[in-house]
Parts: C-alpha cells; sequence; structure tokens
C-alpha cells in the first residue's frame, strides 16, 4: 500500500464519522435508546468524545520515528496543490499528527509554499515571489484570489485563497476580505479583515482581525472613533475590539492625471522598516488564525452591548497613519519606524509613447491600475564620526500587481508582505479614484 493510498484512507475514515453513523451506534446502547434517550444527553456527547477519541488513538500511536519520516516523506513529494491536500489532512487526524505536521511543514517565508489557513497571513518567500491571480466579478461586485498552479498568466487553475466583496456606502467604500468563497461578509466563520477607503478613494486603511505585535498601539486610534448607540451605552468598552489598523494606502491627487501615473505609498504599521533587511524580521507572525472572539465588535445591532458606526465619521478620525513613540520607557523595537511601500518610478519609452515597467512577462495587458512596489528608503542614523551614514538601498519588488485580460489580474508577492496583506492593497487599485484619473 503506497503512502498516499494510507492518507486517502485516514480522510475517508474521518470523514465516515457523521451524525447518522454516531446516532446507529449509540442505538445500540440500551441506557440511550427508548424513553431514556431524552434524559442521557450528556451521556451521549461523552460517548462520542471516548468514540473519537478511540479513533484516533490507533493512529495516534504509531511510532514518532516511523510518523515523522511519513511526514518527510509526504511534505517533498507533495510540494504543490492539489496533492498537498494530504499534508494537510495528516494534520487534521490528532493533536500528535498535527504538532508533528507543525514542525516539519515550514512557513512560507521559508519554503515559499502556502499550506494552512495561517499561511495567509504569514510573510511570503524570502527567496522569490509567490505567483497568484485575482478574478474580478462586476456584476457581484467581488474579487477571487488564487495561487497559480502554473507558470501561464492566463491560466485559470489555481488554489482559491481569499475572496472579497465591495459595498458602496454614502462616504466610503468598505471590502470585506474572507477566507469563504461563497459567504463573503463579516457575519461568516471566514472573515478575517476589511479594506475601507474615504469619498474619494484616495486613501485606505487595512484592517486585520489578527492582533499584530503592537495591537495596543493600534487599538487606541480604533477605540477613539467609536459612536455609541443612542439607545444603550455600556461604560465598559472591551479592551481588544478584534479589528486593526494594520496599514495605510494614500494615493497622490492626480486630477485628469496631470502628473503622469498614479502615486501611492504604504505605510505598514504592522511590520518594521528593519524587515526588508537581510537579517530583518516580522515580530508577532501568528501560528494560528484566532476564532471569532470578538463577533460583538463588528455587529451595529441594537440588541448589541455597543454599536460601532462609522457611517459620519471623517476618515480621518480612524487612525492608521505612522505612530508616534512617547515616552522613553519602550523597548528599542517598539521605537523603529513602520514600513513604508511606494511604487515604482516607471519609465517613458519613446518608440511605445507610453510608461512602461519590467513585469518579468507576468502583465500583458497596459492599465492605470498596475504598479510595482519597493521599499522606500528610511531616514539613516548618523554615524559615529557625526556625519551621515549612506543611505540602504532597497530596490527589489516586494509586490507587483498588474492586468492579464478584461477580469483577470496577476499579483505576486513576496516577503515581508503576507497574501492577505498583498490582497487588501492591490484591492486599491481596484476603487474609483475621483481625483487621480
Amino acid at each position: 500500500m503506497t503512502l498516499r493510498s494510507i492518507v486517502r484512507d485516514l480522510r475517508e475514515s474521518f470523514g465516515n464519522l457523521s451524525r447518522r453513523n454516531f446516532e446507529a451506534k449509540i442505538s445500540s446502547v440500551p441506557s440511550l435508546s427508548g424513553h431514556h434517550r431524552g434524559k442521557s444527553l450528556e451521556s451521549a456527547s461523552d460517548l462520542q468524545d471516548s468514540l473519537v477519541t478511540n479513533l484516533q488513538g490507533n493512529w495516534a500511536s504509531l511510532p514518532p520515528e516511523l510518523l515523522r519520516d511519513v511526514m518527510k516523506r509526504l511534505e517533498e513529494d507533495d510540494s504543490n496543490w492539489p496533492s498537498r491536500k494530504d499534508v494537510v489532512a495528516c494534520a487534521s487526524v490528532c493533536t500528535t499528527w498535527r504538532e508533528m505536521c507543525k514542525d516539519i511543514v515550514r512557513n512560507p517565508e521559508f519554503c515559499g509554499k502556502l499550506t494552512f489557513p495561517v499561511s495567509l497571513k504569514q510573510p511570503g518567500s524570502r527567496d522569490g515571489l509567490i505567483q497568484c491571480f485575482i478574478k474580478r466579478d462586476k456584476s457581484k461586485l467581488t474579487y477571487r484570489l488564487y495561487l497559480s498552479l502554473t507558470s501561464a498568466v492566463l491560466d485559470d487553475n489555481g488554489k482559491f485563497l481569499l475572496s472579497a466583496k465591495r459595498s458602496r456606502r454614502t462616504t466610503y467604500t468598505d471590502y470585506a476580505i474572507s477566507m469563504d468563497p461563497k459567504n463573503i461578509s463579516r457575519s461568516s466563520s471566514g472573515y478575517i479583515g476589511k479594506l475601507r477607503s474615504n469619498f474619494l478613494g484616495t486613501k485606505f486603511i487595512i484592517y486585520d482581525t489578527q492582533p499584530p505585535y503592537n495591537a495596543s498601539k493600534l487599538c487606541p486610534q480604533e477605540r477613539t472613533s467609536r459612536r455609541f448607540s443612542s439607545r444603550k451605552v455600556s461604560p465598559k468598552v472591551p479592551a481588544a475590539t478584534g479589528s486593526y489598523p494594520i496599514a495605510q494606502v494614500n494615493y497622490e491627487l492626480n486630477v485628469l492625471g496631470t502628473r503622469g501615473p498614479r502615486r501611492m505609498q504604504c505605510t505598514m504599521n504592522s511590520i518594521p522598516t528593519s524587515a526588508v533587511d537581510p537579517d530583518g524580521v516580522v515580530p508577532g507572525q501568528p501560528k494560528e488564525l484566532l476564532p471569532r472572539l470578538f463577533e460583538e465588535s463588528f455587529r451595529t445591532t441594537a440588541s448589541s452591548r455597543y454599536s460601532t458606526d462609522f457611517s459620519s465619521c471623517r476618515f480621518s478620525e480612524f487612525g492608521g497613519g505612522p505612530l508616534r513613540e512617547e515616552g522613553g520607557d519602550e523597548n528599542a523595537g517598539d521605537k523603529e519606524s513602520p514600513l513604508v511601500l511606494k511604487n515604482k518610478s516607471p519609465r517613458w519609452h519613446e518608440q511605445l509613447q507610453c510608461w512602461c515597467l519590467n513585469f518579468r512577462g507576468r502583465v500583458t495587458v497596459a492599465s492605470v491600475k498596475n504598479f510595482q512596489l519597493i521599499a522606500a528608503p528610511a531616514p539613516p542614523p548618523p554615524a559615529s564620526g557625526g556625519e551621515a551614514a549612506p543611505e540602504p538601498h532597497h530596490d527589489t519588488v516586494l509586490l507587483q500587481f498588474g492586468k492579464v485580460s478584461k477580469d483577470t489580474f496577476t499579483m505576486d508577492y513576496r516577503y515581508p508582505l503576507s497574501a492577505f496583506q498583498a490582497f487588501a492593497i492591490c484591492l486599491t487599485s481596484f476603487d474609483t479614484k475621483l481625483a487621480c484619473e
């Protein structure tokens, strides 16, 4: 029996443990049948837990050396999707297998592979760009992100990653971002963040449900903009809002395109400037996606203890800009400024009479939406002799986005950006910009 067939049998054995099979098993127990069934609900729950525990225990009892060897071979053989789903199936067998998978399957930063859902919130590869593409549906105002399985730019076969839905309000525009391809709303269990723009479409703020490493400094900005309902006001506001402004994207005003192509700047509040250095790291990388612990934070019904209303708020009220440090008691890592990205300036092509960027074959259609992002030079610290130190030059493309067909766009990103952050930044290019066209 091959390794892949063993994994397939595992997945099928756990899938067959349905409610119908469970009811058939407990019907043979006298204490859970007939008129005693309604009085023994707790016993039924305990029996179900024991059945699952026994089923997992048979596989968890494998020798650790054998289990590790199986995991390593599976990780090496199934390096691409859709065969990589066998790795995910092994991680869902039991706790022992899950911990073993965490030790063997490395983060996208080192292996360049997106395996588990938490990989969408972790930084991309250091060695190269992770190639993805976005499908737009204008009729439904939805956008879907897929992982490219081949190097072809017009290949529709891909692994679904994220989806977003555009909602136009009176004074702003919202994009709800979810891991669910169908239920794209803030009430779904797959909701992981949102994007919000001002009326002109020149300023955007990216919100994340996952707390960053400097969440204590981002939370006050979000709480100061809270508008309470007039019916019921609670004196106690939760310390964690479940919505953290991790980045801000600004587009320079360019009425009628008199200043040339679009100019954009991204301030990544959750990524320090040193992350783009050869030995730089992104602090606070998530190990797992948090459950919806702060679900009430996104509700606006009168039944909730408080309500959030941004419909009458000015865009500048709910933060997102660079954070200013106060006091000198914080650690040195907390004092570092956030990473700032800017779009790479295109060059004018005399023969084609247009602005051009080198996308290395990943973009085939000219569009005002196309861009490449690089790290903006940070103010250098003064040298020891009083002279200014040389400025570090970061010309590596961290994110590129471009059009390949009417409703298909490529999105390639790398470290220190994550798939969620890159997708949210690319969504800003789709939004209508009244003062930038």
